[in-house]
């Protein structure tokens, strides 16, 4: 159903007709069959209709929608995320009125924050909110790069919106999120008048072109109304109930990079079965000897190989956060410090799953490109349209340096270091409890230097913050981001391995199982020998403390 539009959306695009996003041909029909199969309503509250599956499970369900097309994923996925922070700081009220049908597919949604002059600052945010007589608010300012801002899937599409309320504070701290629906509704859900938000364009972008990225403009003509979250006593508190959003967001775009990710792998994997080029290394100085398929290569073979390591340790990173996810919510009102110790690592893995997960899915696109070669960046093949597509995964959302920023600033310290401390406490039981592993002591070995590597680098970020060399700090923060990253996809490679060699002793040779497990274990060791050791060689790099980019002029960057 979604495959097959994947191509389709990336050729044909979206179109902006009388104000209106068109998008591309079969579009509103596989919107219509994913709500009525149910795929999006698997981790749904059952109070709202869905069937309460754990998180961990609905992140798989979305890495296959993604993986099979990522621009049209973006439109149920954004209405989702913002159901959810209505769904968690809404009134009762808002939850029936909105969530509910956001939720079930009849209405859209998505989040409005960045604006033309305000990025990544999204405290200097110029949209304005002005009460009215009846309670609601008079919106007007424009919003840009707004994700499904617009389209013709749902009958509404309902907007959070960050503002400023006449009078509040500057800065985020004076910001309120509001629901701004793009056509009003009457107190039965019934459609009424449109809204006054307008679209001002579409941008044109480098790839997930079937999805509509646009510029909206909201209260043109003095019409536009919204109403806060949560109610008049949830004003100026935007930026807590948008990181809800934003923290699902996250994750999700995670998500995307190994769903691209993984489905360029088993293209590349595919193609490399069937295509014959060469001959084998053995018969090399023979020029009469056989084509081979190009999987018998050994270049080819690594590459596969380090693509599916990526693929499945970035896969189980995602679950491995979602599982924490599931745990909070399981151990909430029932025992607190097992809550807040799972809600303590969901904070340090959402940047590592948004980073690590979108810098790697385009790196194993690139790689698929070069498994094809010249074919591959070619359209004949999908892979040319993978690796456009992942690209835009490192930049919104809050660009991977963010993510960085907001690890070493933000993360590493909460809780006194405690989440931090209890992250590599799980590491080092895992090395002591592994280190003489008959098959996988050497790289469990590996990774507890990774680990220590990982430990004395924080501490040493510590120290470049208490001694005001703070400089240092945002210099090294991506490559402290993917040290830990590094750490943490090998530690659940290897977990994983050590289970599939023991399930790998139960299935006889000839079953696909048999494969299955030793895969598990051939790209645990992979990771492990190849990326694993970087991890001690970027701690080293962090500790020579080159200032190189510091020191630089801007008249020495030109070349002549």
């Amino acid at each position: 159903m979604l495959g097959p539009l994947n191509v389709v959306g990336d050729i044909t695009g979206c179109k902006l007709e009388n104000g209106n996003v068109i998008t591309p041909k079969g579009f509103k029909d596989a919107w219509n069959k994913l709500y009525e199969a149910g795929w999006k309503a698997i981790g749904v509250p059952q109070e709202l209709g869905g069937a309460g599956a754990p998180r961990s499970l609905q992140v798989l369900i979305e890495e296959i929608l993604s993986g099979s097309n990522a621009a049209f994923n973006m439109y149920p996925g954004l209405a989702y995320g913002a159901a959810e922070v209505i769904e968690q700081f809404g009134t009762s009220d808002q939850k029936k009125h909105w969530a509910e049908k956001m939720f079930a597919g009849k209405w859209g949604g998505t989040m409005c924050l960045t604006e033309p002059h305000a990025g990544t600052d999204v405290g200097s945010a110029k949209t304005t909110a002005s009460r009215n007589p009846d309670g609601s608010y008079s919106i007007k300012g424009t919003k840009i790069f707004i994700s499904g801002g617009d389209h013709d899937l749902a009958d509404n599409i309902i907007h959070l919106v960050l503002a400023r309320v006449d009078g509040a504070p500057a800065g985020t701290k004076g910001l309120t999120l509001f629901i701004v629906p793009k056509i009003r509704t009457n107190a039965d859900g019934s459609l009424g008048q449109t809204n006054d938000v307008s679209v001002g364009a579409l941008e044109h972008k480098m790839g997930i072109n079937g999805s509509a990225t646009c510029v909206l403009n909201f209260g043109d003509n003095g019409q536009c109304i919204g109403w806060p979250v949560g109610g008049e006593e949830k004003l100026n508190q935007g930026m807590p109930q948008m990181f809800k959003l934003m923290n699902a967001a996250r994750i999700s775009v995670g998500v995307q990079g190994v769903a691209v990710a993984s489905s360029a792998y088993l293209n590349a994997l595919e193609y490399a079965k069937e295509r014959k080029q060469g001959s084998s290394i053995a018969h090399w100085k023979d020029a009469s000897a056989p084509r081979v398929a190009i999987i018998e290569h050994a270049d080819v073979r690594r590459m596969l190989l380090h693509m599916k390591a990526l693929t499945e340790g970035i896969r189980a990173l995602a679950v491995k956060l979602c599982h924490h996810q599931d745990q909070v919510h399981a151990n909430h009102g029932k025992d607190e410090q097992k809550a807040s110790y799972h809600q303590g690592q969901v904070d340090l893995l959402v940047p590592l799953v948004k980073a690590y997960g979108s810098d790697q899915g385009f790196r194993v696109c690139e790689m698929a490109i070069q498994t094809y070669g010249g074919a591959g960046y070619t359209r004949d093949y999908p892979v040319e349209q993978y690796c456009r597509d992942a690209k835009i995964f490192s930049i919104y959302e809050g660009t991977n340096h963010i993510q960085a920023m907001d690890l070493v600033g933000r993360k590493l310290g909460q809780a006194g270091g405690a989440n931090l401390q209890a992250y590599l406490g799980d590491i080092a039981k895992f090395v002591a409890a592994h280190s003489n592993h008959p098959t996988f002591g050497a790289a469990v070995k590996k990774l507890g230097a990774a680990q220590e590597a990982v430990a004395g680098t924080a501490m040493r970020l510590l120290m470049w913050f208490q001694s005001g060399q703070t400089a240092m700090v945002p210099l090294s923060a991506n490559r402290f981001c993917e040290m830990m990253s590094e750490l943490t996809v090998a530690w659940l490679l290897l977990d994983g391995a050590i289970v599939a060699e023991e399930q790998q002793k139960k299935v006889a040779a000839n079953h696909p199982d048999h494969a299955f497990y030793a895969g598990k274990v051939q790209a645990a060791l992979f990771f492990a020998r190849n990326v694993l050791p970087g991890v001690e060689h970027k701690a080293q790099l962090l500790a020579d403390e080159d200032k190189t980019p510091l020191d630089i002029s801007d008249a020495a960057f030109a070349t002549v």
